[in-house]
């Protein structure tokens, strides 16, 4: 069954709802309504009413079940409950006028709702960088018990093959300790997107075949991940093609279990996941969902600037499963 199919059965009935703060944005304006019209999400869009029934009314969409909200003209009490608990949550780092201020982004209004139960999910980046939707979530969401930071992971999707690449989005650099949280928490979302993890720790290096401070911390990562989840399909340090091939995977190691099976890849850093799934997109005809954070109490995707209508519809599914799980 195709990924969205499958996700579709599992989000409809549970009466998610995802806020999108860039409420004006044709691209927002169309995915909202045709989720609200399939029935899958109750979708919350921020923006001046008049200016989001222009947007509407231009694409020739309807609005019906769309729920749109202006946070110029947010009722005061509710508005002053909001800046009360960002400024209890930010613990002393911002003055009540400082909140007043970040609440009249749309990014950190659209948080807030997430936080405060009043939306499961939030999706945005389709006009902002990828700073301005991360930032809001990093200081009111937080990460979840056990986490340290977050990551961004893409679900690579080309008929029955599907697999996630991570990280692909956030830490350009990382040690052992964060590649295996990395490796952790993209297993997770291998397992809420219905994928059984094999996960490999990819190199360019084989069970040895290469030295280097680059092959240790690979090497150091998978011993990490294997001794906090010891029943955990990983395995590591493994090159692409060993890790996918089976052939390959027989030929340069032998003896293990998730070379030439693995689903789940995790980069060695940011340059590398982030080529490498844009080649799979772009050559390989990979269609790539995301990215989809991970490691948030609650979840919040980041879009793609250059995101299609159909981008933001699918990553809004995405983010509704993961409000299943939170």
């Amino acid at each position: 069954m195709d990924l969205f199919t499958a996700l579709a059965q599992k989000i409809t009935g549970k009466h998610q709802t995802i806020v999108f703060p860039e409420g004006t944005e044709p691209r927002i304006v169309g995915a909202a309504a045709r989720l609200a019209t399939d029935g899958l999400v109750t979708p919350i869009v921020l923006g001046n009413t008049a200016q989001v029934q222009a947007v509407a009314t231009d694409l020739k969409v309807d609005l019906t079940g769309v729920q749109v909200l202006d946070p110029a003209t947010y009722p005061a009490a509710d508005k002053k409950a909001m800046l009360d608990a960002l400024v209890a949550r930010r613990k002393g780092k911002n003055t009540p006028e400082q909140a007043a201020e970040m609440l009249k982004d749309e990014n950190y209004f659209g948080t807030m709702l997430v936080y405060l139960g009043q939306a499961d999910g939030m999706v945005s980046g389709a006009v902002h960088p990828t700073g301005d939707t991360v930032r809001p979530a990093l200081q009111i969401i937080k990460t979840k018990p056990g986490s340290h930071r977050i990551s961004g992971a893409f679900i690579m999707q080309k008929g029955d093959e599907r697999y996630v690449f991570a990280d692909c989005a956030i830490n350009i650099d990382p040690d052992a300790d964060t590649l295996a949280e990395i490796a952790l928490q993209s297993a997770h979302t291998a397992k809420v997107f219905d994928i059984d993890p094999k996960v490999a720790m990819l190199s360019f290096s084989t069970k040895g075949s290469a030295k280097g401070d680059a092959v240790t911390k690979v090497q150091a990562a998978t011993a990490k991940v294997q001794a906090a989840a010891p029943d955990l399909a990983v395995d590591g340090e493994l090159q692409f093609d060993a890790a996918l091939v089976e052939k390959v995977g027989l030929q340069k190691a032998p003896d293990s279990k998730v070379a030439g099976h693995a689903n789940v890849f995790v980069f060695p850093e940011l340059q590398a996941g982030n080529i490498g799934y844009k080649i799979a997109q772009r050559l390989g005809g990979f269609e790539a969902v995301g990215p989809i954070l991970q490691g948030l109490n609650k979840p919040v995707s980041d879009l793609s600037r250059g995101a299609s209508e159909e981008d933001v519809y699918k990553v809004a599914i995405i983010t509704a499963a993961q409000g299943l799980e939170a």
